[in-house]
């Protein structure tokens, strides 16, 4: 039976049914039924998760740690954490203001549910992943985006046109940096001019900061959390998918104040109680001992994002800038007006899967993602059949 061809059933809520399907798991599951395709459309490294991580999962379940903990998560891991967090803000952070999470997406789903509902609006950065919006409009708020420009210095943001874009029904200001598609970060005049903003006007600073350490120059990106004071209205969100390489682990945080950490247990037992117990456990053996992992991974990403912005920088139907963070070029291809339609033809003519801009909302079309966190041979591979593409 073909469910795609089946009627909707009349007491779906409509706001449900207006979601738009994700494009970028649309092309990937087109390449999945050809075979044979390289993925560079999701945000993951071709490596897996480092062996002593692995390790420590195994030993966690042979200890037998397969039971229900708190909702908050183990206190090893909140521990962990807390340490972890504290010399990188330039502040303590205590462990009382963390909560384990079933991975960075569940953490912005709850931080949605806690603070979104109808006639409310949030406002984000343009173009950015689709499932931090649709989770907006998942609980019946307004997506209210303001879009990133591209500049010879990479992408930047008019900060003023951000706070315009706020009203009386703004709930949150959504802040992804670095940025997912564009490797966009925000510089820390701009976090603490938007902090003083959302301080006058009651609004919440949602800065979700999963890939913080995926930056080309320094150890972190700037955090909201090393300007923040424990009860200001920030709630930063994280996740172990991408500096620990554990995407399919499912596993984030968030870090909250004090005041918001009663609700943030309440939604976390109400969607998944917790997040893996054994999970958890190597969770606290990748912060303690993952530090060499991080720097040859980001070493190793600096040569992707290098070998990429060599070769198709050379192209004229491309503009393309470097990303400051994360592990994408999301760059322009001249005379591409359907992203969608030009990445499954990639994926059936030439076998190399990207992401379609489109997938990223507003000031996305015309664009392709591709994620660099892999090896120089698969990354020359794919270009030679994305340049034939071009033409």
């Amino acid at each position: 039976m073909d469910l795609t061809t089946q009627i909707p059933p009349a007491d779906i809520r409509p706001g449900i049914l207006r979601l738009d399907d994700s494009r970028i798991r649309e092309v990937a599951h087109y390449g999945m039924k050809l075979g044979g395709v390289v993925p560079l459309w999701f945000g993951e490294p071709d490596e897996p998760t480092p062996a002593f991580i692995c390790e420590a999962a195994a030993e966690a379940l042979r200890q037998g740690h397969t039971f229900y903990t708190e909702s908050a998560g183990v206190p090893e891991l909140r521990a962990a954490l807390a340490e972890y967090l504290t010399p990188l803000c330039g502040r303590t952070i205590s462990p009382e203001r963390i909560v384990i999470t079933a991975s960075g997406m569940n953490a912005i789903q709850i931080v949605m549910q806690s603070l979104v509902d109808a006639g409310t609006n949030v406002v984000t950065t343009s173009p950015l992943w689709p499932n931090c919006s649709e989770t907006v409009r998942i609980m019946g708020g307004e997506v209210r985006p303001v879009l990133l420009s591209m500049g010879n210095d990479g992408w930047q943001l008019d900060i003023e046109r951000l706070m315009d874009a706020c009203n009386g029904n703004t709930r949150a200001l959504f802040i992804n940096s670095p940025n997912n598609p564009t490797g966009w970060v925000m510089p820390r005049d701009q976090q603490q001019a938007l902090l003083d903003f959302a301080r006058e006007k009651g609004i919440w600073i949602i800065a979700d900061e999963v890939y913080d350490r995926m930056v080309f120059e320094g150890k972190r990106a700037p955090s909201f959390l090393d300007i923040a004071s424990e009860d200001d209205p920030v709630l930063a969100l994280n996740s172990f998918s991408k500096s620990w390489s554990m995407t399919g682990w499912r596993m984030g945080w968030i870090t909250a104040p004090l005041g918001m950490i009663p609700t943030l247990l309440k939604m976390n037992e109400f969607n998944t109680a917790s997040a893996s117990t054994f999970a958890q456990h190597a969770g606290v053996v990748a912060v303690k001992q993952g530090e060499p992992f991080i720097a040859r991974s980001v070493a190793r990403y600096k040569q992707g994002r290098d070998l990429v912005y060599d070769r198709l920088s050379q192209h004229p139907r491309v503009r393309i800038v470097q990303p400051k963070g994360a592990f994408y070029h999301f760059f322009a291809v001249d005379g591409m007006t359907d992203s969608l339609d030009f990445a499954k033809r990639l994926v059936a003519e030439h076998r190399v899967g990207l992401a379609p801009g489109s997938a990223f909302g507003p000031g996305g079309e015309g664009h392709l993602r591709l994620c660099f966190a892999n090896s120089p041979e698969i990354l020359n591979h794919c270009l030679d059949r994305i340049e034939t593409m071009l033409g």
